[in-house]
C-alpha cells in the first residue's frame, strides 16, 4: 500500500477545456477532508483556478484536462518529487487514471492510500531538458535536415528527411507510432530512435537500451530546424544533441482496475486487427 493522502492538493489545469465539474467535485471532497487546493504554476498556462502554491509544498498534484495537462504535471512533480494524478475532462488517455465523474471514489482511494506509483523515466536531452514522451528534431521550413544519428560513438546511418524523433516507452505510442516507429511496453527501459520521412537509403528505427547514449548531428537546411519536446516547441535546435536514459523521472498514480497500455491502445483504435483477421473471428 503506498503513502495515504493528508496533505495539499495541488491543482494543474487545462488552459481552455470545460473543467468546472472536475474542480468542484475537488474542493468538495478537500473540504471535507480538511485539506488545502492551490494551483501549481505551469509554462504557458495563465489560467487561474486557485490561490498559487509551490510544488513542493504538495502531497499529491492533481491534473485536470486530458494527456498533456498531465504531462505538465509530470513535469512540475519530478522537479518537487511529487506524484501525479491524472483526471480526464473527456476521454480516458495515456497518462489520466481516472475520469471526472468519477473523481470523488478515486480521491478516497489516494486517502486510504490505495495506490500504486508508476515510474516513470525520460530523455535526458543535452543536459538541459528532460522529455517524458519524446523529442523530436524537425525541419522548420523549406529544405530536408541531415541528421547523423550516433550510438556509443559508432555511426548508425545518416538520415535526410524530415527530423528524427526519440522516444521513452510511454511516448511511443504517440508521435513515434504515427511515424511508423515501434511500440514499446512501459516495463521496458529502452528509448526508441525514429526518422520522420527519411527520403531513400535503408534506415529502420532503431531500438536503444537505458545504458545507450545517443548522439545527433543535424544538418539543418535553408528553412532551419527547431527541437520539440514533449510536443512543446523550445525553439531553434542545436547542431549536436546528446541523449541518454533516467530512470524513475516522475511519478504517475495508478489505480486499482486501470487500464493498460496495451487495452488503451485497442480501445481508442491506435491499434487494431487486420481485415483477414477480422473477417475469421466474425464467422
Amino acid at each position: 500500500m503506498a503513502r495515504q493522502l493528508e496533505g495539499p492538493l495541488g491543482l494543474v489545469v487545462h488552459p481552455k477545456r470545460d473543467i468546472d465539474r472536475a474542480l468542484s467535485a475537488i474542493r468538495d471532497w478537500a473540504g471535507g477532508h480538511g485539506l488545502q487546493v492551490g494551483q501549481v504554476d505551469v509554462e504557458g498556462n495563465d489560467r487561474r483556478v486557485a490561490d498559487p502554491i509551490d510544488a513542493r509544498s504538495c502531497e499529491l498534484i492533481v491534473a485536470v484536462g486530458g494527456d498533456g495537462t498531465a504531462l505538465a504535471a509530470l513535469h512540475a512533480g519530478a522537479a518537487a518529487g511529487r506524484p501525479v494524478l491524472g483526471v480526464a475532462c473527456g476521454s480516458i488517455g495515456a497518462l489520466t487514471a481516472v475520469h471526472a465523474d468519477d473523481l470523488e471514489p478515486a480521491l478516497d482511494q489516494m486517502a486510504a492510500g490505495d495506490w500504486r506509483p508508476q515510474h516513470l523515466p525520460a530523455l535526458d536531452v543535452s543536459g538541459e531538458r528532460y522529455a517524458i514522451n519524446d523529442m523530436a528534431a524537425v525541419r522548420n521550413g523549406d529544405g530536408q535536415l541531415v541528421i547523423s544519428i550516433w550510438i556509443d560513438g559508432e555511426l548508425y546511418a545518416r538520415v535526410a528527411g524530415d527530423g528524427v524523433i526519440v522516444s521513452t516507452p510511454l511516448g511511443s505510442s504517440a508521435y513515434t507510432l504515427a511515424a511508423g516507429g515501434p511500440l514499446l511496453t512501459p516495463a521496458c527501459e529502452n528509448f526508441a530512435v525514429t526518422p520522420i520521412a527519411a527520403h531513400a537509403g535503408s534506415i529502420p528505427p532503431i531500438v536503444a537500451s537505458e545504458h545507450n547514449e545517443l548522439k545527433l548531428e543535424i544538418q539543418p537546411s535553408y528553412g532551419g530546424a527547431r527541437l520539440e519536446v514533449d510536443g512543446r516547441g523550445r525553439g531553434t535546435c542545436p547542431t549536436t544533441l546528446t541523449i541518454t536514459h533516467r530512470s524513475n523521472y516522475a511519478t504517475l498514480v495508478t489505480l486499482d482496475g486501470g487500464e493498460s497500455m496495451i487495452a488503451g491502445l485497442r480501445r481508442r483504435a491506435l491499434v487494431e486487427d487486420g481485415p483477414r483477421a477480422k473477417l475469421r473471428s466474425e464467422r
